[in-house]
């Protein structure tokens, strides 16, 4: 199975201010090196575009992306793929990305959508994925405003329907996840699993359904720090769980 990954990169820039004197770093970070070894572990094989490098290499046509069984957006906002190194540098017209992977997943491919801070709307409603052609063929639909829930205590996930993706896993107090983006699903969709993080309220947590001859997902929370810790990533369900979807959505 080929899986493209695009996102789950950033740099982080510091001042560093000593009395009188200061000095500026700039750092590289990765947050899907774990789960990226995870599905290769599984025999998938993971081409994996980070953030950076998106707006340029992230394929322009349904054609291209048809290369891929499924495709996972992580923690990567709309812009990125609208904006071409080509239309934002030198003004020169470049097909639609948002549109691209519409068709594809219409046409039979698989479409993860993983949360984050630039994800679904995402933090200060930067992502901006509401109201795109990405949207139109996701299980969700998006709000229009920061659609973060922290939930620093953590939440351990709950069934919510018996699914080929969900069956038998042993959630109990163990798989513990920090946060999540408010998403809602669309009557037709299936939410598999779901997280009730204050008196009783309850968020979309995964959320499957189809679109055309394809399928989609919802991961409302993250597949690295922060929202998902280490004690999520070591869960033996893990690999299980995203081993599952990832095959479902490509149909195999």
């Amino acid at each position: 199975m080929k899986i493209l990954l695009a996102g789950e990169s950033w740099i982080s820039t510091a001042s560093h201010i000593k009395g009188f004197d200061q000095f500026a770093t700039a750092t590289y970070h990765t947050g899907a090196d774990r789960f990226v070894a995870m599905l290769e572990a599984a025999g998938m094989e993971v081409t994996w575009i980070k953030a950076h490098d998106v707006p340029q290499e992230f394929p322009t046509t349904q054609e291209a992306l048809s290369a891929f069984d499924v495709v996972i957006l992580s923690d990567i906002g709309a812009n990125a793929l609208l904006l071409h190194t080509d239309t934002w540098l030198r003004s020169i017209p470049t097909p639609n990305r948002l549109k691209a992977i519409r068709s594809y997943v219409r046409a039979g491919g698989g479409l993860l959508m993983v949360g984050g801070y630039y994800s679904f709307q995402g933090i200060n409603g930067g992502a901006r994925f509401r109201d795109t052609p990405v949207e139109d063929v996701l299980p969700v639909t998006i709000l229009p405003q920061d659609d973060r829930l922290e939930v620093p205590e953590g939440f351990v996930p709950n069934l919510r329907a018996e699914h080929d993706i969900t069956k038998g896993l042993p959630l109990e107090a163990e798989p513990v996840l920090l946060g999540l983006n408010e998403i809602r699903a669309r009557p037709d969709a299936q939410t598999l699993l779901s997280a009730t993080i204050d008196e009783g309220r309850t968020h979309p947590l995964l959320v499957v359904g189809t679109a055309g001859q394809g399928r989609s997902a919802a991961w409302a929370s993250d597949i690295g720090p922060h929202w998902m810790p280490d004690r999520f990533l070591n869960w033996p369900g893990t690999p299980e769980l995203f081993a599952r979807l990832l095959r479902w959505l490509a149909q195999q």
